[in-house]
């Protein structure tokens, strides 16, 4: 007899018929902490969205309209912008922006034009002691206040002490660095309260940038963000990964702006129909082969444990008796949370932020990040310059065992894109629960961007 989705428990409406999430925190070695024992499953329904979200040229200008042009969105970590002169270029959607450290050391943004004739102010990221015009020479201080016009007897009509370079709402949070093209937006406390209560305990501001690299994806942005919403694709996509991976195991929690999947690594998937040895756990895990030698794990201590104790003696040296205080499932899970629309940082030591956005003005590609972060001793190291893939260059180039799932991923995603062009249905199918947060995602846009 068939389920309705109404009647269903909202603590486990349709999710695996096998071991929870919450029953694998009972068997951790450490203390488990508030954070991973909170649950906030969310009906979203069982509605298709529409494929138009992905190919229409209409919908991605109503994007940039209504959200790119309105919403919260990370720029770069305040350290690299960490003396005065320092700026940062940010791009999206056709727009460019300056994020700029002053003289006194705030920190502020405007958009990357002259206000004469509109000339890119900057076109690297880069330290200079003024905002100039390349064009013609029109210049701004660093706060923002107009320096210099170049022959201003014939500019009458420009009142000095009012032609600043407009000014954008600025933000940070956890050495993350947020603008809102909207001068007029809602507070940034208010959008980040649900992310930032959460992460109070993993202080991602304490890690320092060891790597960023990106890439042009031929796909619209949100096939390629979509690709990172869900582990239910681990078993069509990443099968090398099943016997270490609990995929739909997962637990998915949806709050007002911000979702997580948490998928437990240490423990087989329920979709595999054969028992996985502690052995094979631990050869899928570490990327060995079939019939490699694996280290014993102690009696009475499960893969888990074992895999969460390793793990905690190579990250000491960086980061001291602090990995003490983590629990074997900050340490060995994946804690893949969303800020809407498009900011992706894992929770503890994984030190992994996504971020996805479109390609200039291109529906069909977008960019794709991947920023670790990593715990240091001593004087904080700079941070890693950005590092920009070629077409023909692979994840796995620049980020090793994590690039090579990468590149699995990367391989569907012109793939998925070109099927959404040729397809005669007009919406998308998603799972209930295990797709929650894509469809999360999809309701926020509704709510930004209309229908």
């Amino acid at each position: 007899m068939a389920v309705a989705y109404d009647d269903l428990d909202p603590k486990t409406m349709r999710r695996s018929p096998g071991v929870t999430y919450q029953e694998l925190l009972d068997e951790d070695s450490h203390k488990v902490p508030d954070v991973l024992r909170l649950e906030s499953p969310k009906d979203m329904g069982l509605n298709e969205f529409p494929v138009s979200r992905y190919t229409s040229r209409e919908w991605f200008d109503k994007e940039v309209e209504r959200l790119w042009k309105k919403v919260w969105q990370y720029t770069c970590r305040e350290d690299e912008i960490s003396e005065p002169g320092d700026h940062y270029r940010y791009d999206i959607a056709g727009m460019s922006f300056l994020v700029v450290r002053t003289e006194t050391g705030e920190i502020k943004a405007y958009p990357n034009a002259c206000r004469h004739r509109g000339r890119l102010l900057k076109e690297h990221d880069g330290n200079a002691p003024e905002l100039r015009c390349a064009f013609h020479g029109f210049c701004w201080h660093l706060d923002g206040t107009l320096s210099d016009i170049p022959a201003d007897w014939d500019f009458p009509q420009i009142d000095h002490d009012n032609f600043n370079l407009p000014e954008l709402p600025v933000a940070t949070w956890e050495g993350f660095v947020f603008i809102n093209p909207d001068q007029n937006c809602a507070p940034f406390e208010d959008f980040v309260k649900d992310l930032a209560d959460q992460f109070k305990r993993w202080n991602p501001g304490s890690l320092a940038k060891v790597a960023h690299v990106a890439k042009v994806m031929r796909c619209n942005w949100k096939v390629a963000q979509e690709a990172f919403c869900e582990a239910y694709h681990v078993n069509g996509t990443h099968p090398q990964i099943l016997r270490s991976l609990g995929d739909v195991n997962s637990q998915i929690d949806i709050w007002e702006n911000c979702a997580r999947v948490i998928t437990p690594g240490g423990t087989s998937s329920p979709l595999l129909d054969y028992q996985v040895s502690e052995d094979d756990m631990l050869r899928a895990t570490m990327d060995l082969a079939y019939d490699a030698e694996v280290p014993q794990i102690p009696e009475g201590m499960n893969v888990r444990a074992f895999l969460a104790r390793q793990t905690r003696e190579q990250l000491r040296p960086m980061a001291g008796d602090r990995v003490d205080e983590y629990c074997d499932a900050e340490i060995v899970d994946s804690l893949d949370y969303t800020l809407f629309p498009n900011f992706h940082p894992w929770g503890a030591f994984n030190g992994i932020v996504y971020r996805f956005r479109p390609n200039g003005n291109d529906h069909r590609s977008a960019i794709m990040e991947c920023i670790m972060l990593g715990p240091y001793q001593g004087e904080r190291p700079a941070p890693a310059k950005i590092h920009w893939l070629k077409e023909d260059e692979t994840w796995s180039s620049a980020l090793g065992f994590l690039g090579k799932v990468f590149d699995q991923d990367a391989f569907n995603m012109p793939k998925v894109q070109a099927g959404l062009e040729s397809t005669y249905s007009d919406g998308v199918v998603l799972s209930g629960y295990q797709e929650a947060k894509v469809r999360w995602l999809h309701h926020k846009l509704t709510e930004w961007v209309g229908e």
